[in-house]
C-alpha cells in the first residue's frame, strides 16, 4: 500500500488533471499504437498545432515512478500549450507501466516510440532530425537514457520500426535520477517503493545516464529544485559535470526553494525554459 500511495502521489505531481477543453487550433490524434506487448497496445497521443507548425516535434515521457497512466488528452492540453503556441508538435508517450514492467522493458518501449515517430515523421509533419524529448522524475530519467544511449537502428531488422534510429536532437529533464545503481539495491527504500527498480542489479549501469555521456550527445537542459529530497539535486549536478567534461552543450537551471514537483511560478519558469531550449536547439536548422 505504501508503494502504491507514493507512486500515485508522484504521478499526481507530474501529471495534474487540467480542466481545459481542446483548443480549436490544436488537432489531437489520440491513442496512436506504436507497438504491442503481452497482447496490449503501446500508445501515444499527438497534439498538432493547426496554424503554422514549425516542423519540430517533442516527445513527452508520461512517467512518474516509471508508472505510466492514460488520461484524456484534453486534460494534457494546458501542459503542452506553450510548445503548441510556438508551432511544436507534441507526442505524449506512454510506456508499459510499473509494477508490471521493469526499467529495462520500459526503456525498450520509449526507444521504440522514437523509432516509430521517425518512421512516420511525414505523417505528423515533423522532421525526424528535429525531435526533442522531455520528462520529469522517471520521465526525466527516460529522457536522459534516450539522450545518452541512442543507436542508429538495425537495418537488417524485419520490423521496419526497428530499422530506424532512436536518436533525439535535444533533451529536457526535470529532477531526474541519473544514477540508479544505489536504487536497485534491496536495502534501498527506492527499491521497495518503486517496483520498476526490482531488476537484476548487474544491469543498473546500463540504465544510469551519468555513466554514458559522450561528446555526441544532444544539447541537454536539466531543471532541478534545490530542496528536492526524493531525487537530490546532486543527480543533476553530477551528470552536468559529465556533460561539461565531454563538451556537450548542457545547462542546469536551479529552482530555488523548490522540492520534487514544480508549482505556480516555479512551474511557469520551468515551462518557459523548456520552450526556449527546444526553440534554440530544434529550430536552428531552419534559420
Amino acid at each position: 500500500m505504501k508503494s502504491l500511495f507514493i507512486a500515485t502521489l508522484l504521478t499526481s505531481i507530474l501529471f495534474p488533471v487540467c480542466s481545459s477543453n481542446a483548443d480549436e487550433n490544436v488537432k489531437i490524434i489520440p491513442d496512436v499504437v506504436y507497438g504491442h506487448k503481452f497482447g496490449m497496445a503501446l500508445t501515444f497521443d499527438v497534439f498538432r498545432p493547426q496554424g503554422q507548425p514549425n516542423g519540430a516535434g517533442v516527445l513527452f515521457m508520461v512517467s512518474g515512478g516509471w508508472h505510466s497512466r492514460w488520461t484524456d488528452p484534453k486534460n494534457m492540453l494546458s501542459r503542452f500549450q506553450p510548445l503548441l503556441d510556438e508551432g511544436f508538435t507534441v507526442f505524449s508517450v506512454r510506456h508499459g507501466s510499473s509494477p508490471k514492467f521493469l526499467i529495462p522493458e520500459v526503456v525498450n518501449d520509449v526507444r521504440r516510440s522514437v523509432r516509430f515517430i521517425r518512421l512516420h515523421a511525414k505523417d505528423y509533419g515533423v522532421n525526424p532530425d528535429q525531435l526533442g524529448v522531455w520528462g520529469g522524475s522517471a520521465g526525466g530519467h527516460l529522457s536522459l537514457v534516450l539522450g545518452t544511449t541512442s543507436d542508429k537502428g538495425n537495418p537488417k531488422a524485419k520490423d521496419a520500426v526497428l530499422q530506424n534510429s532512436d536518436r533525439v536532437a535535444a533533451v529536457v529533464a526535470y529532477y531526474a535520477p541519473t544514477d540508479i545503481r544505489e536504487f536497485v539495491d534491496e536495502k534501498s527504500p527506492y527499491y521497495h517503493n518503486y517496483p520498476a527498480l526490482q531488476f537484476d542489479a548487474d544491469l543498473a549501469d546500463d540504465f544510469s545516464p551519468v555513466l554514458h555521456v559522450t561528446q555526441d550527445d544532444p544539447p541537454t537542459l536539466l531543471i532541478h529544485g534545490d530542496l528536492d529530497q526524493l531525487v537530490p539535486i546532486s543527480h543533476s549536478e553530477k551528470i552536468l559535470k559529465q556533460f561539461q567534461d565531454h563538451k556537450v552543450q548542457a545547462e542546469l537551471l536551479v529552482i530555488k526553494n523548490a522540492a520534487h514537483g514544480f508549482k505556480g511560478e516555479d512551474n511557469t519558469r520551468a515551462s518557459q525554459a523548456v520552450v526556449k531550449w527546444f526553440k534554440q536547439h530544434l529550430l536552428k536548422k531552419q534559420e
